[in-house]
């Protein structure tokens, strides 16, 4: 059995060569240690598997996740830092899934976009991500049943909403089941290591008007091409010299590109929030949380007052709303689909009474999810 746990190790007067041997048996008879526990662990889950399958329960639930992450930090004694906590457990929570289903996941790929990053993020890497061209194809996956999840940009903190996304959301039966934001760092990747013969800039469109106030001071003269995705870019970059990418470090490893520049986007703290999805008819809805958000769509008649008219059921009620984006209704008729994200869980009354209020005031409504919101506080 290794040493407990709490064990504190002070130097002593051997020779440093004789100290470090001695602290690295230590860490190897606890590694063995902690790897009994994990299997344990492991056990544990395979167990509660079997009881899920009884009623039907999902392998994969997101709150109870967040449940077991948030107290182990308030529990953490250090030195781990707490920000450590969630990746390290994510991960483990993640293997043990996989014992009872290997969650399949659809993401914009290829490999390397931030799309991937941020399924990584959320899921851990015990998976089976599978590589989408468009957002079109990641909706199709998902519903068709090809992929039990997808994951999709929403938003960005410096370009706003991603609009493709919004019009599958109103088209699509999948629901929203959780969200995660990831900071973007957009770099600048070549095959050489110098900006010199740099003719055309490549990267999705979002990521090239996050990067334009950059690319206008230091590549001018650089045409900007928009690609599917900013790995694609990066792939397109490995084959040309006279192309540079936008896209990550972790790209860059990939496709064996120089980073010639770091943190090129215009602004500092650029976030990027995605939506998790799954179908509806086989997701079970968790309960509150105390950290919860519905994304509706909703349109109202187009009259005078419409749009005040659809926001005081949830001023009389006390229910917060965190943002609210307008897209035409396709309708020829100058008519728009509000978008709009509130706090709060269905099954709380004040928000349970908020929506029975606005669904008599609009004329359409579409509840596209209750989930719980990111700990990064995408909000």
């Amino acid at each position: 059995m290794a040493e407990p746990l709490d064990a504190h190790y002070e130097p002593d007067g051997r020779p440093v060569d004789e100290q470090l041997a001695d602290l690295r048996v230590r860490i190897d008879a606890l590694d063995v240690e902690l790897l009994s526990l994990l299997n344990a662990r492991a056990r544990l889950a395979q167990a509660v598997g079997e009881v899920k399958k009884i009623d039907g329960s999902p392998v994969f639930r997101p709150d109870r996740e967040l449940q077991v992450i948030e107290g182990l930090k308030q529990r953490n004694p250090g030195p781990i830092l707490p920000e450590s906590i969630g990746p390290i457990w994510r991960e483990v929570m993640s293997a043990c899934r996989a014992l009872e289903a290997k969650q399949r996941v659809a993401f914009l790929g290829p490999a390397g976009t931030f799309t991937e990053q941020a399924m990584y993020n959320y899921f851990g890497s015990s998976i089976e991500p599978i590589a989408c061209s468009s957002f079109d194809e990641i909706f199709r996956a998902a519903a068709s049943g090809s992929a039990d999840y997808g994951v999709v940009p929403i938003e960005n903190s410096t370009e706003g909403v991603v609009a493709r996304t919004l019009d599958l959301l109103l088209q699509s039966s999948l629901t929203i089941m959780g969200e995660t934001s990831l900071a973007v760092q957009h770099n600048l990747l070549r095959k050489d290591p110098g900006r010199d013969g740099i003719q055309v800039v490549t990267a999705h469109p979002q990521a090239l008007a996050q990067c334009q106030g950059w690319l206008s001071q230091n590549l001018p003269h650089a045409e900007r091409r928009a690609v599917a995705s900013n790995a694609e870019g990066a792939r397109l970059a490995a084959a040309d010299p006279s192309f540079a990418a936008l896209a990550s470090e972790r790209a860059a490893s990939m496709f064996g590109l120089h980073v010639v520049q770091r943190a090129v986007q215009d602004e500092a703290n650029n976030r990027t929030r995605f939506f998790i999805l799954t179908p509806a008819e086989k997701h079970k809805p968790a309960g509150p949380t105390g950290r919860d958000c519905i994304s509706l769509a909703v349109s109202v008649p187009n009259k005078p007052g419409a749009v005040h008219d659809m926001l005081v059921p949830l001023k009389q009620h006390g229910v917060s709303m965190n943002r609210i984006e307008s897209r035409p209704a396709r309708s020829g008729q100058w008519e728009y689909v509000f978008f709009v994200d509130i706090v709060g869980h269905p099954d709380t009354p004040n928000v349970a009474a908020a929506l029975e209020a606005l669904r008599a005031q609009v004329s359409f409504i579409k509840v596209l999810g209750s989930y719980p919101l990111d700990a990064h506080g995408s909000h």
